[in-house]
This record gives structure tokens, sequence and C-alpha cells, in this order.
């Protein structure tokens, strides 16, 4: 029971010590924005009074604040600095005790020294300017990402209802207490911070002998500047006070103006854009609210923003003695007093929230209703309901994982995401007819794309495929320096033959894997040809109780060089004279060359002819002399010494001859040869058409 009670006593002290990350008692969190990065956008907002605002947070959670920490003072004073404490490492000097000693030593009185906490809560102070301030603080705090729930409901008509749930988990440490709740696909880049921790660069050291370091980098210095535009939006005449005493004895925000002016309505009307692009828990409306303001009167719109109005015109000096100039003080109270009558001034640092509050390009989900969350709780929002594409097929995808897939379909749902949104990877159940047919696994779908989901292995169909190679074709790819290059294919024909076993066809996408530089040669209608996803999806229909083949034909080009005078040449060049996307002067300089090509080719043709031709001869010849010598004293062989004597000299005759007309031939070969050389060597040819397919 003792040591029940010191383990629920620690756990109850560890819940007490955990806390929120971030709090404070002055702002109430108004909006969340959770992203899949494990990062999520907080925003805070409501009116002060007091000179200072508290924020509690873990020390690890301090560098996160400061560097995504965004501010926009709504009406009132405005916030100075952001003062916060060190973690500083503290060296232990305590001499460390000989073990022989140490037992001869008593105890410490009192209880034992506390350890110290791994994160202890820290303070950043936001000092302010005044008491009076409305105020948003935005800043970015790890969370749990939130995870999507697909359901997918098969409809008739090639259609399915999709559904989206969007799950989030709240362990900020407080509770979420109807906020605007925003779930964003995607994932910005975000990293931990550590600017709450001290950083001291080392520095070069220079010896007390005077000498200087090798090499010091230069500074760059730029004088204070400030454009025309700049010192009027201070304040006319007065332009030469500081400007952060203008900007308070101006107005309040970027719009606040001197004696000059308040801005035009455009002006105004920009920044009651931006206020509503940027700040999403201060967003009073869509574009139909820029489009009423745009309706209103310049002076309106300038009052409905909350800027200074512009002062009339100064009265001639024979109207009376001039006013005098009001002081910095009390411009001040009047511009509290026309911020709280006229409503909310612009943001100061607008680029800093909008920065975080806004993801240009990214998929939102912005809850209508405020949600509520509370601490170390989940809640799952619908996000999506929406008629889609969709239909359930089966799916031939061979996968290690399930070893009977290599010879039976997937049963499949297949939908396009019709929103204009990107969906996030997440489980999809499939319903159709009322009836749960299984779950799947949905990957990021953009929009406009199609998904293929499988749920089921559906054992009544049946697949088996066979794979042939061959090389095909032979087309020009280049002609350069009289040297001719052709291109070829290395084909690759896959047959998939599928047996249907049930009462009902089937339509069958089969997942082809496509090897890499390869195309497909006339794919079937209706093939979706995924080449940067290694894979191409062919449908293909089987009857009931029926056998049905599709044949993939894929094929990679690869180039070699090659002879004129060889087959391939000959093909090539043929192929190339007939195309009509050819260069036409490219194919009359061929065609002229062709001719004297022809020529050549049958010179070269006959004397490989006549030179096999000698070769079998004299073979002949020496099995005739080597025969008669072999009965040369033989007395009864006469008959058949009289019979090899005259075929030696018919062989003899006959070489005599393929030797006259060898010279002949060479002599035409090789005049052939160079007019065929000079009359190629002024063709050139770089790039010639594509394969046809």
């Amino acid at each position: 029971m003792r040591l029940g009670s010191l383990v629920l006593t620690s756990l109850l002290a560890l819940g007490c010590a955990r806390g929120p990350n971030v709090s404070t008692d002055q702002l109430p969190l108004k909006r969340v924005v959770v992203y899949r990065n494990g990062v999520g956008y907080f925003e805070r907002s409501g009116h002060v009074d007091a000179d200072a605002v508290t924020f509690k947070m873990r020390q690890r959670m301090v560098g996160d604040f400061l560097a995504s920490l965004a501010i926009v003072e709504r009406g009132g004073s405005s916030v100075r600095s952001a003062s916060f404490p060190l973690e500083i490492e503290k060296d232990d000097d305590t001499p460390e005790l000989d073990p022989r000693t140490q037992s001869m030593l008593k105890p410490w009185p009192g209880p034992p020294p506390k350890k110290k906490e791994d994160n202890p809560l820290r303070e950043v102070i936001l000092q302010l300017d005044g008491k009076e301030h409305d105020l948003a603080i935005g800043y970015v705090s790890e969370t749990p990402v939130w995870r999507p729930s697909y359901r997918l409901v098969v409809q008739e008509g090639d259609n399915a209802d999709l559904q989206t749930w969007g799950i989030v988990q709240n362990l900020s440490g407080e509770d979420w207490k109807a906020v605007d709740l925003v779930l964003v696909a995607g994932a910005p880049l975000a990293f931990e911070s550590t600017l709450g921790d001290p950083v001291i660069p080392q520095r070069p050291i220079v010896t007390d002998t005077g000498e200087v370091i090798a090499a010091v980098p230069t500074g760059v210095t730029s004088l204070g500047q400030r454009k025309e535009a700049e010192l009027e939006k201070f304040g006319g005449e007065e332009a030469d006070a500081a400007p952060a005493d203008k900007a308070a004895e101006g107005g309040l925000g970027l719009r606040g103006a001197g004696r000059g002016g308040g801005g035009s309505g455009d002006a105004a009307d920009s920044a009651d854009e931006d206020l509503e692009d940027g700040v999403g828990g201060l967003k009073k409306g869509g574009k139909a609210d820029r489009k009423s303001k745009a309706k209103r009167p310049a002076s309106k719109r300038v009052a409905a923003t909350g800027a200074m109005p512009a002062a009339p015109p100064a009265e001639p000096a024979a109207a009376g003695p001039m006013r005098p100039k009001p002081s910095p003080d009390e411009r001040r109270r009047v511009a509290l007093e026309e911020a709280k009558r006229e409503g909310l001034s612009a943001p100061r640092r607008m680029s800093a929230l909008a920065a975080v509050a806004v993801e240009a390009g990214a998929t939102r989900y912005e809850i209508p209703t405020p949600i509520t969350v509370p601490n170390e709780s989940a809640t799952m929002v619908l996000l999506l309901n929406k008629r889609v594409p969709g239909e359930a097929v089966f799916l031939f995808a061979p996968d290690g994982g399930v070893p009977e897939s290599s010879s039976h379909p997937f049963r499949v749902a297949r939908f396009t995401n019709a929103t204009n949104g990107l969906l996030e990877r997440g489980p999809i159940a499939v319903f159709e007819k009322g009836s749960f047919l299984g779950q799947g696994m949905l990957d990021s779908l953009p929009p406009k794309a199609t998904a293929v989901v499988p749920f089921a292995l559906e054992r009544s169909l049946a697949v088996a495929l066979d794979r042939k190679y061959d090389e095909q074709g032979a087309r020009i790819f280049k002609i350069e320096a009289g040297e001719l290059w052709i291109e070829r294919d290395s084909v690759s024909k896959t047959l998939y033959t599928v047996s249907n076993g049930g009462d009902k066809p089937g339509k069958v996408l089969v997942k082809h894997p496509r090897g890499a530089g390869t195309r497909l040669f006339k794919p079937p209608a209706g093939t979706e040809d995924n080449a940067a996803l290694g894979h191409a999806l062919v449908p293909m229909s089987v009857k009931a109780f029926g056998k049905s083949e599709l044949t993939v034909d894929e094929r990679r080009a690869h180039q070699q060089q090659v002879s004129w005078l060889s087959p391939l040449a000959d093909e090539a060049v043929k192929a190339f004279l007939s195309d009509s996307r050819a260069n036409p002067q490219v194919q009359t300089q061929l065609k002229n060359v062709w001719a004297v090509r022809e020529i050549w080719k049958k010179s070269v043709d006959e004397e490989r002819k006549l030179t096999d031709e000698q070769a079998e001869l004299e073979k002949a010849s020496n099995e005739t002399r080597l025969s008669l010598r072999a009965i040369e004293k033989n007395t009864q062989a006469g008959d058949l010494r009289v019979k090899l004597t005259k075929r030696l000299d018919e062989v003899t005759r006959r070489m005599e001859q393929i030797t006259k007309r060898l010279i002949e031939v060479k002599m035409a070969m090789n005049e052939q040869e160079v007019r065929f050389r000079d009359a190629v060597r002024e063709i050139k040819l770089l790039v010639a058409p594509p394969p046809k397919e």
C-alpha cells in the first residue's frame, strides 16, 4: 500500500507539473491551425489593461515561441519588447569526495535536495507602452498532426459519395474552448528553434605579443536614409520628428496619418483586405465584405478602417488667430478615443503574421462553427461530403506482401478527386449497396487525380502472364561526317490472360510495371500511362465464365553505328525516304547517293560471291591433287586418274576466270565506294523524325 501510494502521488505530481506548453491568463485562445508536420499555429486575442502581458511556457518552447511570434495591435498602445530568462548551465564546483572517507561523513540534515526539473516553466513578458491594449498574438508550437479518415459509398452510374473526416488531438496542456479550428493539408517547412538558448561564439585570440590575426573581415556601414514618401507618412512639415513619435501621434497602425491626411479610400480598402487575408481570427467576411466596402464613399471607407480622418484645410489668417498645435499626449488621447469610437485599426506587423497565418497554395479546411476540444482528448470533424466519379472494379497488381496477388486481382475502389484541394494519406472504408466492402489506404491525392485503392482479393478471377523479348525496326538516328547511326527498339511484349470463374462480367485494370526509358507502343484504348510513377493502368473486360487476353507492347530505343552496306542501313534509309515528316532536302541528297550505293553494293556482293567460290575451288583443287598423288603408282586406276585429271583442269580454268573477274570487280567496287563516300560526306542530319506509334 505504501508503494502504491508513492506511485500514485508521483503520477499526480507529474500530471500537475505538466501544465500547458504555452499559456497566459490575459489573452484567451481564439484560433488554432493544425498542420501535418507536428506544429500548430495558435492565436490569442483580447483587451489588455496592463503594462505587460506575461506568457508561461516550457523552456523547450521558448525558442519556437520567439522564432514565430507575430503581434498585431488592434487599437490602443504598442508593444515595446519581449523579455525572457536564459537557461544557463552552472558548473558544479563541489569537489568529489574520496570513497574511503565518504562513508565516515554524517548524512546532511533535512530532506534530500530536489532534482533539477528537465523542462521548467519560463516566463516571456511582452512590455507595452500603455495600459489599454487591444491585440492579437500568434505563434507556432508543437502539436500532434491531424489525420484524415475517408468513407467512399459507391453508387450507380459510375458515381460515389466521398466523405472526409479530420481527427484532431489536443495535447497542448489547456482546453481549446470554442476556437476557430483550421486544418491544413500539406507540410510547410518547420524546424525546432533554439533562440531561447544563449550562444557565445568563439572569438579570435590576440596574443600578448601584439600579433594581429591573419585576416579581419571588413564591415559595411550604411547611412540612415528616408525617402520623401516616408517623410510624408509621418506628417508633412513635422517630418523631422522621430518616426516612432510620429506614428504614435498620427494614429494607430499602418494607416495612421499626421497633418498631411489620413490616406485614400483605396489604400484603406487594401489594408482591410490584408487584414482579412492575414489574420484569420480578425476576419469579418470574405469577398462580399470587400465588395460592400468598395461601394461605400471614400470618406466612409476611411472612417470604417479606424484611420485618422484628414484634417480640414487651414483657414485664412484673416479668419482669426491660429489654434495652438496639440501636444503629443493630447494627440495620443484623441487617437485612443477615436479608435474606441470608430473600430479596429490595421495590424502593425502584417507581414510577420501573414507568413504564419496564410498558407499560399495549401489546402485549408476551415471549420465553420466554433470547436471545443478538451485537453488530452481528440475530436473528429466532417471536412468534406461530395459526389465524385467512382466505381468498384478489379486491379491486377502483384504485391510481395500478398503472395496470391500474383495470380488473382484485387477488388478496388476507383474514384477521382473532384475537389479543389489535396486529399492527404489516410485510411478509407468502402461501401456499396448498404454493405461494407472493405478498407484500404489512400495515398496523397492531388486535385483532379484518380485513386485506385485495393480493399479485398478476388479469387474468382485468375491471371496468367507471359513475356517475350525481341529486336525490331531500324530508323535513321543521325548522319554526320559520312557515318550512319540508326535507332532500334528492344521490344518486350507481355501477354495477360484473365479467366473469369464467376457468373458476372468484370472490368480489370492491369497495373503494368513500366521500365525506365521505355514507351508504350500502340497501347489499348483507355490506358493511363503513369511513366513517372513507374506503371501503366491498362483496362480490359472479361465475360462471365470467359477468358480474355491483353498484350502490352513496351519498347526501349537504343542507338548504334552501322555500315552503309548493312541490311539495317538499307531498311533505315528506305523508311526515311518514305517518311513524309523527313527533311525534303536530305531526302533528295540521300536518294541520289543511294543510287551509287546500290551499284557499289552489287559489286561488293559479286566480289564476296567470287571470293567464296574461289575458296571452294581451291579446296577442291587441293583435294584432287592429293587423290592423284595417292593413286600415282596404281596401274589399275588408270580410268580414275583420267577423271581426276580432267576435274583438276576444269577447276584450274575456273579459278583463272575468277581471278580475272575479281580484278575487274574490285576496281569497279573501289571506284563506286570512293564516289559514295565523297557524296555522303556532304549529308548532315542531326535530328531525325521520332518513331511512329
